[in-house]
């Protein structure tokens, strides 16, 4: 049968992508259906309580910036807040929050359930249904049609998910749930490209058993920092995770076991993330290493179940039990839940335009784990803004596309559907060029303008970040216009360490000596206006750093002017002389909007682009074809 009511966008899968895929058509204006195999486990997670992170952090705050839900839900939900890497500049500054698992995934329910333009249905979708390349909508297990105008595909790793402990596997999509087998086929079918991949987890422990008088406590932030530009302040009682470590034994024990790893017997088939590895890997990677870091983490603010995070593994239970009981305060550890590792299918992302929908099929749209990333922040990000260009596309609007200077979310796309991935895709502040102009606590400056205009953000959200940004401006204008005297100011500069001054001076170069900061500002010529701490940080950081954002901006515009170029989707590279076989492949595979992404290929040599780039002048000069499409930088 087809259900009588046809939506605008249909999402599959109600994880963290899922769920920003939902909420953004729906706040859209467009009739939205979330479909889950499980309504007790929509915003489930599935790993790790935590959100944030190295370069996560700023992922999340950008999901917030254009109007997305993780963010705020986090801060419901934390129990825990941390700001990286504060010892270093702001560049690489990154918060990170330990979360209740049960208050996140209650909220995000809540915020879908009471969403308006939004129905959520449990099913398993077995087909998506295409006609003449474009999607039509899908159809569940039990033979039910729904049609829709686009669908976003969120399945994690339920696609033909099997788990591993040792030696015994089944089938499922995560622990006690199940896998997703008939829509992989079904994707297969439809000409999309996909491979396998790896991920586990660790044991969670019985907080009763664990003597944590052993370990090293690891606080939070007092006051903790909120993730949400919209959040005032966090409302939980905040935990401390504790920190211990492996040891030679422990070692011993699982060097003695590896052949019966799952990872190392040669059952699994995918290729495990680089960046979070298994114990086991530890071991065999890094033997001249005596130990490894042990994270207790706290799953709630009810519960006694803690992640022991740093021991995923795959090895069978007994040998799981023996070497957690070597590692110090685990000595006489229940282990609640065991580790496993999971393997899974993926599409390969170069498969996806810029807007993460896929090139062959118009109107199919992927986001989070299907596409090879790691983590609950990348996927969110994806499915924000696979949700965003799906309704945009139906609303007959251009899609919002995000630059590399723009976002880390940029960063992220332009990555997968350019270069491709063969391994669960981790984001660092490394894979950024313009790490300055994408620090963490700018990101409502770089983004929220762009939710706003999309109609995402709300009114509200956004002239409250209008009179930040006004505020910021006013007092930037008079640190640059006041002057300070000597007489003033040089008791205060030689407490400070730093050399006094002869002559007037204004706030502004007062503020970007490295011995200042913008409390002492304050506390001499003190503005008539009171600002918010939010708004002091910013024009400290502004000042300070001016020079070097100046320098990133421009060299962002340069590479601007000449990657902005569009390449015409009808071009003919077999047709370009000189260009090798290696390079074709992959600019067929990839197929470029524009000379910037072209130049960021794998392999691409400047031979090639200048050919390229000659190629696209020539079709330039012969008028431009109605498939050129809209270039990324």
């Amino acid at each position: 049968m087809t259900h009588s009511k046809a939506y605008d966008v249909i999402v599959i899968g109600a994880g963290h992508a899922g769920c920003e895929a939902a909420l953004a058509p729906a706040r859209m204006g467009l009739s939205t259906c979330i479909f889950t195999m499980n309504l007790d486990t929509i915003g489930h997670m599935s790993c790790n309580p935590a959100i944030g992170g190295l370069a996560k952090g700023h992922i999340v705050r950008e999901i917030d910036a254009l109007g997305g839900e993780m963010a705020k839900v986090t801060d419901w939900a934390g129990i825990q807040f941390r700001m990286l890497n504060k010892s270093k500049g702001p560049a690489v500054w990154s918060l990170r929050a330990q979360t209740d698992r049960v208050l996140y995934r209650l909220r995000m329910h809540r915020v879908l359930e009471t969403q308006k333009n939004l129905d959520i249905k449990q099913a398993m979708i077995d087909e998506i249904i295409v006609e003449n390349g474009r999607v039509k909508g899908v159809k569940t297990s039990l033979g039910i049609v729904y049609e829709a105008g686009a669908v976003i595909v969120t399945t994690g790793t339920f696609l033909k998910g099997l788990i591993h402990i040792g030696h015994e596997t089944h089938q499922a999509g995560r622990a006690g749930e199940f896998p997703s087998v008939s829509l992989s086929d079904c994707l297969s079918k439809l000409g999309l490209k996909l491979g396998r991949l790896k991920t586990g987890t660790p044991p969670r422990l019985d907080a009763k058993t664990i003597d944590f008088q052993k370990t090293e406590p690891q606080f939070g932030d007092d006051p903790p920092i909120p993730f949400s530009h919209s959040t005032e302040r966090i409302e939980n009682p905040q935990l401390p995770c504790y920190i211990t470590y492996t040891n030679e034994e422990t070692h011993r024990i699982i060097r003695d076991n590896i052949n019966l790893s799952a990872m190392y017997s040669g059952k699994i088939t995918g290729i495990g993330p680089r960046y979070c590895p298994s114990v086991e890997d530890k071991v065999v990677r890094f033997s001249g290493r005596e130990r490894h870091q042990v994270f207790l983490e706290p799953e709630g603010l009810d519960t006694n179940e803690y992640y022991a995070n740093g021991i995923s593994t795959s090895l069978p239970f007994d040998i799981q039990l023996e070497f957690v009981r070597t590692i110090p305060g685990l000595e006489h550890a229940e282990i609640m839940r065991p580790a496993y590792a999971i393997e899974y299918d993926f599409v390969f992302p170069t498969q996806l335009r810029h807007s993460l929908e896929t090139k062959s099929i118009e109107g199919l749209f992927l986001g989070g784990q299907i596409n090879g990333t790691s983590g609950y922040e990348e996927a969110a990000a994806q499915g924000l803004m696979a949700g965003i260009n799906a309704a945009l596309k139906l609303q007959g609007r251009g899609p919002l596309l995000l630059a590399r200077h723009e976002a880390y979310t940029g960063v992220l796309i332009d990555d997968l559907v350019t270069k491709g991935t063969k391994e669960p895709y981790r984001m660092f502040t490394s894979r950024a060029e313009y790490r300055l102009l994408l620090r963490h606590d700018n990101a409502d400056l770089r983004l929220m303008q762009k939710g706003h205009d999309i109609g995402l953000l709300g009114d509200e959200v956004f002239n409250r970040f209008t009179e930040k940004r006004s505020e910021i401006e006013i007092e930037t204008v008079r640190l640059k216009k006041t002057r300070i005297k000597p007489a003033v100011i040089n008791d205060t500069l030689k407490d400070a360490g730093t050399s006094v001054i002869s002559e007037d001076i204004t706030l502004e170069n007062l503020l970007k000596r490295p011995e200042m900061s913008y409390d002492v500002i304050k506390r001499l010529m003190p503005s008539e206006r009171s600002f918010s701490s939010d708004v002091e940080k910013q024009v400290e950081i502004q000042v300070k750093y001016e020079g070097y954002i100046k320098r990133q901006m421009e060299a962002a515009e340069r590479l601007a002017r000449t990657g902005d170029k569009n390449i015409p989707d009808s071009i003919d590279y077999r047709s370009l002389p000189g260009i090798s076989k290696e390079i074709l492949c992959k600019l067929e595979e990839v197929r470029p909007t524009s000379l910037g992404q072209a130049g960021r290929i794998p392999g691409m040599t400047p031979a090639a682009l200048s050919l390229i780039m000659i190629a696209v002048e020539k079709l330039r000069r012969s008028g431009p074809g109605p498939d050129v499409v809209q270039a990324d930088s």
